[in-house]
């Protein structure tokens, strides 16, 4: 016997836990306490700025708790977890009570503490008959349920309506369950990650923003071309990429992206989040003779010796900066080079892709400028999936109509008492109502005319 006790006494502790208001607000409170610190420190920072923030001990102290990915923190998701837990036991263990008040066939009526409300009375000359007969089809049209007792010098008639409204806290603890869960689905099954494309390139992964490690997709996503247009001010105005989804190497979806228009594919959703231009592959120069004014033309690329005509020997391109800085100028864009001739020193040569006779200021017999490149934009994406949000959505619109029955609409429970005290007969309505004790006092007055408008 004591055998079996065991596992009973474990289960009712562990029921009894779960079921404590007490391990609600604990748990609440530790998630704010959690919320607050992932607000104060910021998350997914690279390694090397939490170390210089916090210094070693603090990040070795963080990191082995997750706190720079708090969110994704397996003790967090457990508290997640709790609070969903402790919420679907406190509902079950309170739901009996309500239960049995909302699907009972013939509901009992408390008269004592139906006077005790607020009341209305009038008095008629009719006889009780004719007073059921007049008043029933106005309860019955008024009430969900409606009965009629007889006593000793008169009757009572019962009604009420909007017993299931009592499922209106029940609604919004479901809906508090479906935003848990649907986060923790969010939280295991989820990604958020960035990609860049060049144009005419396609993808197969993607870098995740939290841990930096690719994450294959099931398709390809190619970049068929890229478009900027801008303000007169040189701020953009919109850039739109032109975007093609493959299945095993064939297109199966094309679609334009641009900013707050993504594109959604498989559940997994892309936005377009940045651009920017990739360093040129091929850049044409001129060389001038500054004494014969003759010119020579060619294409080159970063690393590519030239072999110069006549005897100006030979012209590398070694290095692209996107901002070069001279003398405390940002000149923009430029590329660098090593000017040999066949005798002399190698001179180092500057080509601003702004400025093309910016190399005339070495007053050299040879003078080199940029003509043209090829310029290629890649766009920037985000890519993210969310499995939890259908259920994150359908708990946000079953907590708006359980916060709206729970708050506004109430149980509503009447009685219409007619006593006969000398020769007339004395109509006495009552009401109560689990929610909105004040309103009542309007609701028994219209209908104490409702019924005194019968006579």
């Amino acid at each position: 016997m004591k055998k079996s006790k065991i596992p009973d006494d474990l289960i009712n502790r562990l029921w009894k836990y779960f079921a404590s208001v007490k391990l609600t607000v604990t748990l609440l409170i530790i998630l704010a306490l959690s919320c607050i610190i992932g607000t104060v420190i910021p998350q997914n920072e690279s390694p090397a700025a939490y170390f210089f923030r916090y210094g070693e001990f603090f990040y070795r102290a963080f990191s082995a708790l997750d706190i720079f990915d708090m969110y994704h923190s397996w003790w967090f998701q457990f508290m997640v977890f709790l609070l969903a837990a402790n919420i679907v036991v406190c509902s079950i263990d309170r739901l009996s009570s309500t239960w049995k008040v909302i699907f009972k066939k013939s509901p009992s009526f408390d008269i004592a503490k139906l006077k005790n409300s607020y009341k209305e009375e009038f008095t008629a000359v009719h006889t009780h008959g004719e007073l059921k007969t007049l008043f029933m089809p106005v309860l019955l049209r008024l009430f969900k349920y409606a009965r009629v007792e007889d006593k000793e010098n008169g009757f009572v008639i019962y009604a009420e309506k909007g017993r299931w409204t009592r499922l209106g806290v029940y609604a919004v603890h479901l809906s508090v369950v479906l935003l848990l869960i649907g986060g923790l689905i969010g939280s295991y099954f989820g990604f958020d990650g960035s990609v860049i494309i060049p144009e005419g390139k396609s993808i197969k992964s993607i870098i995740l923003r939290n841990t930096g490690s690719d994450q294959p997709l099931d398709f390809e996503i190619r970049c068929d071309d890229f478009n900027v247009t801008f303000y007169e001010s040189g701020m953009p105005k919109e850039y739109r990429s032109g975007l093609t989804i493959l299945e095993n190497g064939k297109p199966v979806l094309k679609k334009d992206v641009i900013v707050n228009d993504p594109l959604h594919y498989k559940g997994i959703n892309i936005f377009q989040s940045s651009y920017g231009m990739l360093e040129p592959e091929e850049i044409s120069l001129s060389f001038t003779d500054r004494k014969t004014g003759s010119v020579y033309r060619t294409k080159t690329s970063v690393g590519k010796e030239i072999e110069l005509p006549e005897t100006f020997g030979k012209f590398v391109l070694d290095k692209y900066s996107r901002a070069y800085s001279f003398m405390g100028h940002d000149l923009g864009e430029a590329f660098s080079g090593m000017l040999t001739p066949i005798k002399g020193e190698p001179v180092q040569v500057i080509l601003p892709l702004k400025y093309p006779g910016f190399d005339k200021m070495r007053k050299d017999e040879l003078i080199i400028s940029a003509e043209d490149t090829q310029r290629q934009y890649y766009t920037g994406l985000q890519i993210t999936r969310d499995p939890g949000v259908p259920i994150v959505y359908s708990g946000f619109i079953m907590m708006i109509i359980g916060c709206f029955i729970a708050f506004f609409m109430s149980h509503i429970r009447f009685c219409v008492e007619v006593v006969k005290k000398r020769g007339k007969s004395i109509v006495v309505i009552a009401g109560i109502s689990n929610k909105n004790k004040i309103g009542m006092e309007a609701k028994t007055k219209k209908l104490a005319k409702l019924l005194s408008n019968k006579l």
